[in-house]
């Protein structure tokens, strides 16, 4: 209603200096040929009282101000946010998909989860401990695959804890040797690694991430207040042991 009557009042308000303009020139016209100081003041005051009305009078040219754009978890800016709670329910609850192809099964089996950290040993790698990682890398062939298909549907990070700078390099080459990093596959720079077990969870917790896998079930201990789902990687029987928490097998086999 206030727009209305300010778009209107606007109206009158530009009739008005038309009107104006045109007997201000036949004024100005009578002035230069009569000039004289009294009439000069008089059109100064009257110019003068014309700017004030169209001053006050007048719409306003701005926009009202937009509060700043959100994004769906309530951070400023386009933070994406993390699976809806509908999606994670179905979150390992598919427990065998043999028919569907093995995109499909990762997709469904996800349940909505947009950026995923998972360790190394035990999981991506055959080695179980730092120690080992000092001698030998070697890469699981029948986890290749399903890293594939991750990276096409989350934000895949690759962590683990180091002794040395050496195994470092150690292990990139054993992910290089493996096809780990050809186009389309896992992002070399978001491979990570830290000298303590803290650090690692410090990166899952940073990263907020919606999945972490993970086969030491203290760090999946630590974590389980803060991460949305975890898989815990180890011999027991597949299944749930807390309310957000499941475990397999094998990277691989969950996702099967």
């Amino acid at each position: 209603m206030s727009d209305r009557a300010a778009e209107h009042a606007g109206t009158l308000v530009t009739r008005l200096a038309r009107h104006v303009n045109r007997k201000l020139s036949d004024v100005l016209t009578l002035i230069l040929n009569h000039k004289n100081a009294s009439s000069i003041g008089a059109v100064a005051g009257f110019a003068i009282a014309v700017v004030f009305a169209w001053k006050v009078f007048k719409p306003s040219s701005q926009r009202r101000p937009r509060p700043k754009r959100r994004g769906t978890d309530g951070r400023p800016g386009g933070h994406v946010a993390g699976p809806d709670s509908a999606d994670l329910n179905d979150f390992g609850s598919i427990q065998s998909l043999p028919q569907l192809a093995l995109g499909e099964i990762v997709k469904r089996k996800l349940g909505g989860c947009r950026k995923m950290t998972c360790q190394l040993l035990g999981v991506i790698l055959e080695e179980k401990s730092p120690e080992e990682l000092q001698k030998h890398a070697t890469v699981r062939e029948s986890v290749v695959k399903v890293l594939f298909e991750l990276t096409k549907r989350v934000d895949l990070y690759l962590m683990e804890t180091v002794l040395d700078d050496e195994t470092e390099k150690r292990v990139l080459n054993a992910l290089e040797t493996a096809g780990i990093f050809r186009t389309g596959g896992v992002v070399k720079e978001k491979v990570l690694f830290c000298s303590t077990e803290i650090g690692r969870t410090s990166f899952v917790r940073q990263l907020e991430s919606d999945l972490h896998v993970d086969s030491d079930l203290n760090i999946i201990s630590q974590l389980s207040r803060f991460i949305g789902r975890q898989l815990y990687i180890s011999p027991m029987e597949e299944g749930q042991i807390g309310p957000n928490i499941f475990t397999s097998t094998s990277l691989e086999h969950f996702f099967s």
